[in-house]
C-alpha cells in the first residue's frame, strides 16, 4: 500500500521506512518559524533551562503582527526578541522593514522547500504546502520544546483528496475556490486532516493562487494541505534555495489511501464570487444572495491576499476610479518585495491617486491590532482569512471575506460588487 504525501514527508522526517494514519511519531524539524510571539517561545524556552537552541540556522523570527510597534508593550516585547535573537546567534530574523508578513517572507527568502517539516506559532503556517512542505500551527509551548531539541511528535493525519478541475469564470479568482470548498465541507469538515488539492485547476494556478488555497485550508481544520510539487514549484525554489537539494519528486504514490475524495467542476460550481459573511468563514454565499450590503472599510493584504498578483488586480479595478467617499480602502502589500515590485510596477501610485490608504507590510488590521480596526457597527469587505466576533476590532462590528477584486470594486461602488460589473 502506497503512501500520501503527508505519509511520506513524516516516515522520512521520524527515520521510518512507512508509516500509516493515526501513528504517533517524533519527527525532525526542518524550520521553525515565530513572529512577535516568539517573545511567549522565548519565556517557556527559559523556563526549560537549556542555555542554547537546538540549531539557529533552522529557526526563523519575522516580526508582522504588530509592525511598527503601536504601543510601548509591544516595543518592550520587540525589544525583548531582539536581545533574545543576538543572544543566541538566529540570522534569520526579519525586522520592522526588513521582511513582511511571515508566511510570504518564508518561501520569498528561500526557507522553505518540497518536503520539509515546517513549524510555526501561527495557525496560518499551512500556506507553506504549496511548496510540498509538511508545514503547520504549534503552540508556543510546543515551539520552545522544538527550540529545545529540534522534534515533536505528530500523529499521522488521515488525507482527503479534493480534485478541482476546470477553468475560472470571469471574475473568480483562488479566493472563491477556497471559500467555496470551506462553505462545502464546513469549518470542521477536515479536523486534524491533511488535505491534497490536485486537479487541472489547480494545476494552472500560480504560486500565489496555490498559496491562498493552503493558507485557508486550516479554515476548515486541516492540519497541512498540499498542492502539486510541479515545474513551478521547482523554479520558485531554485531562484531562492540556489545550492540546497530538495525533493523534486515529491507526490503520493498512486496507490495512497485517501479517508474520501471531493470532486469540483469549477466551471459549473463556482459562478459567482463567493463571499464569507459573519461571523464565520464557512458561512459562505454567493455574492448575490448578499445583496446591496452597504461597505465602510475594505481591506486588501494579509498572509492570505496580499501578493503581487492581488495588487495587480485590484489596481486593474481601481485605475482611474475613485474609492467611494464613504468607504476608506486599506492596501497592505505583503512583504517589502512585494511592496517593491508594486511600486515599480506603478500599482501604489494608483493606489493612491484612487484614494486608498498603503499600510506597512504586516497583519494589523486582519488581528484587529492597529492601522484599520473597526468601530461598533462598522461593515468591512476584506481580503483576509477570518471574520469572527471581535476579529478587526470591535464585537459589534461586521467582516465579510472575498477577493481582493470583490473588495475593490465594492470600495468603489460603497457596496458589495461584482467586479465583473465594473469592467
Amino acid at each position: 500500500m502506497g503512501m500520501t504525501i503527508a505519509e511520506k514527508i513524516l516516515a522520512r522526517a521520524s527515520g521510518k521506512e512507512k508509516v500509516k494514519p493515526d501513528e504517533v511519531v517524533v519527527a525532525k524539524v526542518d524550520v521553525a518559524m515565530s513572529h512577535e510571539n516568539a517573545d511567549v517561545v522565548r519565556k517557556s524556552f527559559i523556563e526549560i533551562g537549556v542555555e542554547k537552541v537546538w540549531d539557529p540556522k533552522k529557526i526563523v523570527i519575522i516580526f508582522d503582527h504588530r509592525v511598527p510597534a503601536e504601543s510601548e508593550r509591544t516595543a518592550t516585547t520587540h525589544k525583548a526578541v531582539r536581545e533574545f535573537v543576538k543572544s543566541q546567534g538566529i540570522k534569520n530574523f526579519y525586522d520592522v522593514g526588513k521582511g513582511g508578513i511571515c508566511h510570504q517572507v518564508l518561501p520569498e527568502k528561500g526557507h522553505i522547500f518540497p518536503g520539509a517539516v515546517v513549524v510555526g506559532t501561527d495557525s496560518h503556517t499551512t500556506t507553506h504546502g504549496a511548496f510540498g512542505a509538511f508545514a503547520l500551527g504549534i503552540g508556543a509551548t510546543e515551539m520552545a520544546g522544538v527550540w529545545t531539541e529540534g522534534e515533536l511528535w505528530f500523529k499521522v493525519p488521515h488525507t482527503i483528496k479534493i480534485v478541482c478541475d476546470g477553468e475560472f469564470n470571469p471574475g473568480i479568482y483562488a479566493k472563491d475556490l477556497i471559500l467555496y470548498i470551506i462553505g462545502k465541507i464546513k469549518a470542521d469538515g477536515a479536523d486534524y486532516r491533511a488535505v491534497e488539492f490536485t486537479g487541472s485547476t489547480i494545476e494552472n494556478m500560480s504560486i500565489a493562487s496555490r498559496m491562498v488555497i493552503c493558507n485557508l485550508s486550516m479554515e476548515m481544520g486541516a492540519k497541512v494541505a498540499f498542492t502539486p510539487v510541479d515545474k513551478k514549484v521547482i523554479e520558485y525554489i531554485h531562484q531562492r534555495r540556489k545550492d540546497w537539494s530538495f525533493d523534486h519528486n515529491l507526490k503520493a504514490d498512486d496507490d495512497a489511501v485517501y479517508e474520501k475524495v471531493i470532486h469540483i467542476d469549477v466551471t459549473n460550481e463556482i459562478k459567482e464570487p463567493q463571499i464569507a459573511c459573519p461571523h464565520s468563514v464557512d458561512n459562505v454565499k454567493n455574492l448575490s444572495e448578499v445583496g446591496d450590503l452597504i461597505i465602510h472599510q475594505g481591506v486588501i493584504g494579509s498572509c492570505t491576499n496580499g501578493r503581487l498578483e492581488d495588487l495587480a488586480e485590484a489596481a486593474q479595478i481601481l485605475k482611474n476610479r475613485k474609492v467611494h467617499p464613504d468607504v476608506r480602502l486599506i492596501i497592505i502589500p505583503a512583504s517589502q518585495e512585494v511592496y517593491l515590485e508594486a511600486l515599480n510596477r506603478g500599482y501604489i501610485q494608483t493606489f493612491i491617486e484612487a484614494g486608498a490608504m498603503i499600510n506597512p507590510s504586516g497583519c494589523g488590521p486582519c488581528v484587529g491590532v492597529h492601522q484599520g480596526i473597526l468601530a461598533a457597527g462598522e461593515v468591512c469587505i476584506s481580503s483576509t482569512n477570518r471574520n469572527f466576533i471581535g476579529r478587526m476590532g470591535s464585537k459589534d462590528s461586521f467582516v465579510y471575506l472575498a477577493s481582493p477584486a470583490v473588495v475593490a470594486a465594492s470600495s468603489i461602488t460603497g457596496k458589495l460588487t461584482n467586479p465583473i460589473n465594473l469592467k
